[in-house]
């Protein structure tokens, strides 16, 4: 446990670190941002056809609403410390590489929904909306992150007792 814990610790150090580079921030973090700007007014635009996106930025036709997605809000942080808790368990890399893609699919799908559904209420409720961003959903992508985490702890054993199992029946067989 204490192993986990001080890998862990060094990993969340070294990728917060490295996500305040420079480097990281315009070949990742920006075009990454831009990306998701950009599938959240897609969806958005199913709704509103007059929204548009530009970088971080996504607007609602009218121009009285503008959101723009910054450090924190692109699910970043809790992709971090969600790869880093798998990173630092101890684990097969072929389990730890299924969890990092189904976990950053899983908090982006959720990061998705919380920027759409913000997009609504800034439109129209400026207070609900300032309350659902500071403190609901943020709550939200972290505690998704420890809910991934947790689900891939117990695909993780499963997983591995189903190898062991087929191991065993194929130095069974003729």
């Amino acid at each position: 446990m204490l192993r986990f814990l001080l890998i862990f610790l060094v990993l969340l150090l070294v990728m917060f670190v490295a996500e305040l580079t420079p480097p990281v921030e315009h070949y990742v973090i920006e075009p990454f941002t831009a990306m998701l700007a950009d599938a959240c007014a897609w969806i958005i635009h199913w709704f509103d056809p007059s929204t548009r996106s530009s970088g971080k930025f996504i607007e609602g036709g009218d121009g009285t609403f503008l959101v723009s997605i910054e450090r924190g809000c692109n699910g970043i942080e809790a992709v971090i410390i969600l790869f880093a808790a798998i990173l630092a368990f101890p684990a097969p890399w072929k389990h730890k590489i299924a969890g990092l893609g189904a976990g950053l699919v899983a908090v982006q799908l959720l990061n998705i929904v919380r920027i759409v559904s913000l997009f609504f209420l800034g439109l129209w409720h400026r207070t609900w909306f300032e309350w659902f961003h500071l403190y609901l959903w943020q709550a939200l992508i972290v505690l998704d992150a420890l809910i991934v985490f947790l689900v891939w702890l117990r695909m993780v054993p499963r997983l591995g007792s189903v190898q062991s199992t087929m191991r065993q029946a194929g130095a069974a067989s003729p």
